[in-house]
């Protein structure tokens, strides 16, 4: 049986549901928690309409297809209407996918591609792993039913294998000059004072954290032609209400580094299942020459070891100081769906034209630099 989720209550009340259904499947990662996309949907859906596809057996849930209906805009190409992954846009999330448990995907994806064969609308699925996910598997699934498929690589997703090492096996795996360099720099920091990595606890100091972190990005990113991760009032709220659900449910890490008493560099990331996420950072100008913010990022990892995380995940993006920490990464990409039907073509090629836009935008407004941490 499916049945498709529109309303704000209606997705309220999955929450119990919907994690259940993520420790029975392989999709468990945290951009695809109840939590990070009902807060998504709360404040950065914009004018989307909800459409929740849920597959039961026997009443209990089998799969879930987070998905809503963008509205015709425009200020597009083409203005017609497209369905979509929650979580989409700047926010950054990433491995968006559908959630289905483990052994029964071909079912439950066939039944999710009927549904969507019938409401002949296209599919703009971002942040999707190209290799993989489940919303290749139903990309496969509508080919041969005539629809138009289209896959852009857009990012890649650094990260660590941390099960099995200690912190000196990890610092070992470095290159030469970034060992060292970690090294120099953390005890010209002790030369100061005692160095110490503190998580917020409270509330009160959630609050402060992260709105220093919120500030001290803006400041530094507004020189080179701003941001997008803290760039409006919604994602700022964003941001407050998942933290602090993260906080009262335990896999926050927001993480602040001191010199003696002196708060130096803010680390923002999540703890979710056997998972560190790496979001965002910002450090104090005056401490740039310290390299505070490489600091941090190495502290955040040893944190994890020491949590005995299985994995330390950087999130998208391609930066130099990432590679420095991590060796193998994921390819993230965009897949497009286009319905068996004029419309449906016309839509392929304004994809495609939009496709080249952005990329020739992206190519042109790069910041310089390797990244936030420096």
């Amino acid at each position: 049986m499916m049945e498709s989720i529109t309303s704000h209550d209606g997705f309220e009340r999955l929450r119990e549901e919907w994690g259940d259904l993520q420790g029975r499947s392989a999709s468990s990662c945290l951009f695809l928690t109840w939590e990070w996309l009902f807060t998504w949907w709360k404040h950065l859906s914009t004018a989307r309409k909800l459409m929740i596809l849920v597959v039961r057996r026997n009443g209990r849930i089998t799969a879930i297809a987070p998905f809503a209906i963008r509205p015709a805009s425009a200020s597009r190409l083409l203005p017609f209407r497209a369905v979509e992954l929650l979580g989409t846009g700047s926010v950054g999330s990433d491995y968006l996918d559908l959630i289905v448990e483990r052994g029964s995907e071909a079912e439950a994806i066939q039944m999710i591609a009927r549904h969507l064969e019938a409401l002949r609308l296209p599919l703009e699925l971002p942040h999707v792993l190209l290799d993989g996910s489940l919303a290749r598997t139903l990309a496969d699934i509508l080919t041969p039913r005539g629809w138009r498929v289209s896959t852009t690589r857009t990012n890649v997703c650094p990260f660590i294998r941390l099960a099995g090492l200690d912190w000196p096996s990890y610092l070992a795996s470095l290159g030469g000059a970034h060992r060292a360099n970690f090294h120099r720099r953390m005890r010209g920091l002790q030369r100061i004072g005692a160095v110490r990595f503190d998580p917020v606890r409270s509330e009160e100091e959630r609050r402060m954290a992260l709105g220093r972190l919120i500030a001290l990005h803006n400041a530094r990113w507004q020189e080179v032609g701003g941001s997008d991760a803290f760039h409006s009032r919604a994602m700022v709220q964003f941001h407050h209400e998942l933290s602090g659900a993260a906080l009262r449910d335990g896999w926050l890490r927001l993480m602040i580094l001191r010199v003696g008493d002196t708060p130096v560099a803010y680390f923002y990331g999540f703890r979710h299942e056997t998972v560190h996420y790496f979001y965002q950072s910002a450090f104090d100008p005056a401490w740039k020459d310290n390299s505070v913010g490489m600091v941090a990022m190495g502290l955040a990892i040893r944190n994890a070891i020491e949590e005995n995380a299985a994995e330390f995940d950087l999130l998208h993006g391609a930066e130099r100081y990432k590679h420095h920490w991590a060796r193998e990464e994921r390819t993230i990409g965009r897949v497009d769906l286009h319905p068996p039907f004029l419309r449906g073509w016309i839509t392929s090629g304004a994809a495609e034209l939009g496709r080249v836009t952005r990329a020739m935008g992206r190519s042109l407004l790069r910041a310089p630099g390797g990244g936030p941490l420096a």
